[in-house]
C-alpha cells in the first residue's frame, strides 16, 4: 500500500471515529431530561442574535412573566459572540454556545424551547417535551420550496424543519397559504399551529432619536462615513449560483455601489447590507468595507435608521413597508431572474421603481426622498404583506407560543381538503423496473382524490436528476436524510436482530420502539398519513420505519401498511452472485416483518398465487393482493420516437466544451447504424443478474445465429454479471453479433430500432419490459416462469421452455414469419390496473 492510500485511509478513519464520538454525545444528551425552562435561538445558521429570534429573545427577557426562563443563542461568527458579550455577559439567565460545538449539540438536545428562523441540522429530531417554533426569515418574492426548479431536493431539511415545528410564524396570510402550505406542500400533513401575527423582527425598526443615533454611531465606529447625512440602505439578494464565482460577483457589487451612491447624490450615503452568505466575503474588500454594514446590525434596526431602500428580489423590502418609506428595485438580471429561480409576482408591479441600471435606480429613490409622488403601487402592498405589523407583533406571538393564548388570535391549523394521505417509499431510484414501476404508479394516480408523499433516499449520487424529474408535480418528496441517532451499542443490538432475521416489531421492546418513533419525527415531523407503502420491498430499514407510521391524528388504527413483491420473494432470496448470496439477510428481515402489514401487494395475479403459497409461514393467506404494473405509454413512445445520436448528445456537449475529442461510438451503436435492413435484430432489456439468464440467452442465439447469420442480438442493461458475460460472448466468437451496450436512459429507442423482444428469465415479477415491448409493438419470446401467463393478453406472447433449445426454437419461429406483433389495449389494460389499485386505498 502506497503512503498516500495509507494516509488517506487514516484520515478517513479519523473522521469517522469523529462521527461516532459526536454521535454518542448526541445520545447520550438525548437521553437525559428536557429542560422546560430553557430557550435555545438559532438564526441564519449562527451568524448572530438577529431576525425574529432575537425579537422574541428580548421579549421574553424584559418581561416579568417569563423571568424564570434561560436562555442559550447559538452563535458561529466571532464578532456577533463579542458582541453578545458585551451586552449580556453579566446576566446569568443568558448564556451562548458555538453552533456546531458539543455544547451546541447538548442544548439543542435538552432545551424545551427551540426558536430558529432557518433549519436545524440534519441530525436534529425534535424530542417529547420540547416546543419548536420556526419563524423563517421573510415573506418570499421568490419562489421557494416545490415552486423552484429542483426545488425538492434542495428544500429537504426546511420540509423537515417545518414538519417538526409546532409552530410556524407567517408575516401576512399570503406567506401562510402561498409559502408554507403551496410550496412546502404542507396542506393536509401540517398538524401544527400557523400564527399569522405580524413578524417580530419589523416591531425592532419603531426607532426613536436615541435607537436611530446609536444605530449610526455603530455604522461609523465600524468605518462607515455617515457625515450626519439620511441613509440609503441597499439590500441586494444573494443569486445562489452567481456565486460560484464570488471574487467576480463582489466586483461587480462594488461597480453597483459606485453607480448607486452616484444616482442619489451627495445627499444621502449608501449603506451596503449584504445577505448573509456574503457578508465575510465583501468586508474583505476595501472598496467595499467603507459602505458595508456590520453583521451585527440587526437588519430590520436599520432599515429603521434608513430613509430609503434600494433591494432587488429580497423579502428585506416586504418589512419596510411597514415603515411607509420609499423603495426602489435594481433587477439588472431580471430575465434571467425570473426565468431561472423565478417571482410570485411580476416585477413590474412592485411598489417602487425598477430599474436594470444602478445609477438610474439611484436617481429614482432620490426623487421620491425629496417629494414625488409615491409609487402608485404602494398603499396596497403595504396593507396586503404589512397588515399586522403595528409594534405589538412580539408581544402577540409570544402570547400564542409560550402563554398558550387563542381566544382573540390570528392562529390556525394548516388547511386540510379531504384527500386521504398515501405515503409511498419508491426504492433507492435507480435505473431499474422497480423504479419505472414506482414512477408510473405515480402518473397514474388520481390527485384529485389522493394527497401523494414520496419517500427518497438521500445520498449523493443516489438519485438520477431526470429519473427524478418524471415524479409528477402534485407528488410531495420528502427526503430521508441524515443518519438515525441512537448509542452504536442500540444501533449494534437492531443490526445483530436484521441479521439473524428476527427483527423487532413495533411495540414489543422500548429500546427498539423509541429508536424507530425518533427516527420517524427526525424524517417525517408530526406529520401522519392514512396509508403508506413500501414500494420497494427489499430493504429492512424502510420496511420498519414504515412499520412506526404513527396512526392519523383523527384517531382510529394506524395507518394501512402495504408491501410491494416485484418478484417471487422466496426465489430472490436465495439468488447468488458471485457465490454470495447477497439478499438472503435482508430479505429475510422483511419476511419476518410481512405479518405486520395489511397488504402484501404482488404484480401479477400468478405471482400472487406464488407468493401467497412460498411465503404462507409468514402471513396470513387474505392478506396477499395483486396490483399490476403502470405502463407510461406516453414516456414509452416518446421515448421510442427520439433518434439514436441522442444516446451521445449530452457526452458530446461535454467533451466540446472541454475541447476534447470525442471518442469513437460505440460498436452496437456503429452495427446498428450500418443496418441498411438486412439485419434482424434480437433485443432484451434487465438488469445483468443471474435470474434474467442472459448466459442462457446467448448460448440460444448461438445456435440461432449458426443458421441465420444475419441475425443480432442487443443485450441493454448493467449489473455483476457483465464481465461474465462479455466473456462468454468473446469466447463463442460472437463479439460481432452480441452486444452488451450498458444501462441506458432511454432504452425504448433501442426497442423501437429492433425486431424482437427476447427475455430469457428465470423468475421475475411483472416485467414492465413486457409491458414496453407490447407498446412498441414488437414480437415477444419469452421463457416459461410463473408470472409470464397473464402479464399480456393471450396469444401476444410465444412462451417457450426453460432451456437452451426452446429458447433458440422460439428465436427462430419469428424468423421465420410465426411470432406476430404483441398488442395491448393500453387503456382498457390502465383502466382495470388503476381499479386494483383504488381498491387497495379504500379498504
Amino acid at each position: 500500500m502506497s503512503l498516500s492510500s495509507s494516509a488517506r485511509r487514516l484520515k478517513s478513519t479519523a473522521r469517522r471515529l469523529k462521527r461516532a464520538v459526536e454521535a454518542e454525545r448526541i445520545a447520550f444528551w438525548r437521553s437525559r431530561p428536557v429542560r422546560p425552562d430553557q430557550v435555545l435561538y438559532e438564526s441564519f445558521a449562527g451568524n448572530g442574535m438577529l431576525c425574529n429570534p432575537e425579537a422574541i429573545f428580548r421579549h421574553l427577557l424584559a418581561d416579568p412573566a417569563y423571568a424564570h426562563l434561560t436562555h442559550v443563542w447559538a452563535i458561529a461568527d466571532d464578532d456577533a459572540i463579542e458582541r453578545f458579550r458585551a451586552e449580556f455577559g453579566s446576566d446569568r439567565r443568558v448564556s451562548f454556545v458555538r453552533r456546531g460545538s458539543a455544547s451546541y449539540r447538548q442544548a439543542l438536545a435538552v432545551s424545551g424551547w427551540l426558536i430558529n428562523n432557518a433549519t436545524f441540522p440534519t441530525w436534529f429530531g425534535k424530542r417529547e417535551g420540547q416546543v419548536y417554533l420556526n419563524t423563517w426569515h421573510g415573506t418570499p418574492l421568490k419562489l421557494m420550496g416545490f415552486d423552484m426548479p429542483a426545488g425538492a431536493v434542495q428544500s429537504a431539511n426546511t420540509l423537515r424543519n417545518f414538519l417538526m415545528s409546532d409552530y410556524l410564524l407567517a408575516a401576512n396570510p399570503f406567506m401562510a397559504e402561498t409559502m408554507y402550505e403551496g410550496a412546502y406542500r404542507l396542506t393536509n400533513v401540517y398538524p401544527g399551529t400557523l400564527i399569522e401575527e405580524g413578524y417580530p423582527r419589523i416591531d425592532r425598526q419603531r426607532l426613536d432619536a436615541a435607537d436611530e443615533a446609536s444605530v449610526r454611531a455603530e455604522l461609523e465606529r465600524s468605518g462607515v462615513a455617515l457625515d450626519g447625512k439620511p441613509i440609503v440602505l441597499f439590500a441586494p439578494t444573494w443569486r445562489g449560483s452567481s456565486f460560484d464565482d464570488p471574487e467576480d460577483n463582489i466586483d461587480e457589487l462594488a461597480a453597483q455601489l459606485a453607480d448607486l451612491q452616484a444616482g442619489v447624490g451627495d445627499e444621502y450615503v449608501v449603506v451596503l447590507k449584504t445577505h448573509q452568505i456574503v457578508h465575510a466575503r465583501a468586508a474583505s474588500r476595501p472598496a467595499l468595507a467603507r459602505s458595508l454594514a456590520p453583521n451585527t446590525i440587526p437588519t430590520n434596526v436599520l432599515l429603521g435608521a434608513s430613509a430609503g431602500l434600494v433591494t432587488d428580489y429580497s423579502s428585506i423590502f416586504f418589512d419596510y413597508l411597514a415603515t411607509g418609506r420609499p423603495i426602489a428595485f435594481f433587477t439588472p438580471d431580471a430575465d434571467l431572474y425570473s426565468s431561472g429561480r423565478g417571482t410570485y409576482m411580476p416585477l413590474d408591479t412592485l411598489p417602487g421603481p425598477v430599474d436594470a441600471d444602478a445609477a438610474g435606480t439611484g436617481r429614482a429613490l432620490a426623487a421620491l426622498l425629496q417629494g414625488a409622488e409615491p409609487h402608485p403601487q404602494y398603499a396596497s402592498w403595504a396593507e396586503r404583506f404589512t397588515p399586522f405589523d403595528d409594534g405589538g407583533a412580539t408581544a402577540r406571538v409570544v402570547d400564542i407560543v409560550f402563554g398558550g393564548a387563542r381566544e382573540g388570535y390570528r392562529a390556525r391549523s394548516a388547511s386540510e381538503d379531504g384527500r386521504k394521505r398515501l405515503l409511498v417509499y419508491l426504492g433507492g431510484m435507480k435505473p431499474n423496473g422497480i423504479t419505472t414501476s414506482a414512477l408510473n404508479l405515480l402518473g397514474a394516480i388520481d390527485h384529485s382524490r389522493y394527497d401523494v408523499t414520496a419517500l427518497l433516499p438521500k445520498r449523493r449520487l443516489s438519485t438520477d436528476p431526470l429519473t427524478q424529474a418524471r415524479i409528477p408535480a402534485e407528488v410531495r418528496q420528502v427526503f430521508r436524510i441524515g443518519g438515525m441517532n441512537g448509542s452504536k451499542a442500540v444501533h449494534l443490538r437492531r443490526r445483530i436482530d436484521d441479521w439473524r432475521g428476527s427483527p423487532r416489531t413495533p411495540g414489543t421492546e422500548p429500546w427498539h420502539e423509541n429508536l424507530w418513533n425518533d427516527e420517524w419525527m427526525r424524517v417525517f415531523g408530526d406529520a401522519r398519513f392514512d396509508w403508506v407503502a413500501d414500494f420497494s420491498g427489499y430493504g429492512p430499514l424502510w420496511t420498519t420505519l414504515l412499520l412506526h407510521a404513527p396512526a392519523p391524528r383523527e384517531g382510529g388504527p394506524g395507518p394501512v401498511r402495504a408491501i410491494w413483491m416485484h418478484n417471487e420473494m422466496a426465489s430472490d432470496r436465495e439468488r447468488t452472485v458471485n457465490g454470495r448470496a447477497s439478499m438472503k439477510r435482508g430479505l429475510g428481515a422483511v419476511f419476518a416483518m410481512y405479518s405486520e402489514y395489511d397488504q402484501l401487494v404482488s404484480v401479477s395475479h400468478q405471482l400472487t398465487r406464488l407468493n401467497r403459497a412460498e411465503l404462507a409461514q409468514y402471513a396470513p393467506a387474505d392478506r396477499f393482493r395483486t396490483v399490476r404494473n403502470f405502463p407510461d405509454v406516453e414516456h414509452v413512445t416518446r421515448g421510442a420516437r427520439r433518434p439514436l445520436s441522442d444516446f451521445f448528445a449530452e457526452s458530446d456537449a461535454q467533451f466540446e466544451a472541454a475541447d476534447q475529442e470525442i471518442p469513437p461510438r460505440p460498436d452496437w451503436y456503429e452495427a446498428l447504424q450500418a443496418d441498411e435492413g438486412e439485419l434482424r435484430w434480437f433485443v432484451t432489456v434487465g438488469r445483468l443478474s443471474p435470474e434474467k439468464n442472459h448466459a442462457r440467452l446467448i448460448r440460444s442465439f448461438e445456435k440461432v445465429h449458426a443458421a441465420h447469420p444475419e441475425s443480432r442480438l442487443l443485450i441493454v442493461g448493467a449489473g455483476p454479471l457483465r464481465a461474465d458475460l462479455q466473456q462468454q460472448i468473446d469466447d463463442a466468437g460472437l463479439g460481432e453479433a452480441v452486444f452488451l451496450t450498458g444501462a441506458q436512459r432511454n432504452p425504448y429507442a433501442l426497442l423501437a430500432a429492433s425486431d424482437c423482444f427476447v427475455l430469457s428469465s428465470l423468475y421475475e415479477g411483472q416485467p414492465m419490459v413486457l409491458l414496453e415491448a407490447a407498446i412498441c409493438e414488437l414480437p415477444i419470446v419469452s421463457t416459461a416462469f410463473g408470472s409470464v401467463y397473464g402479464a399480456l393478453p393471450d396469444g401476444a406472447i410465444r412462451i417457450v421452455e426453460q432451456d437452451d433449445d426452446a429458447l433458440a426454437a422460439g428465436m427462430t419461429a419469428f424468423l421465420d414469419g410465426d411470432v406476430p406483433a404483441a398488442t395491448l389495449d393500453v387503456d382498457a389494460y390502465r383502466a382495470d390496473v388503476k381499479a386494483e389499485f383504488e381498491a387497495l386505498l379504500d379498504r
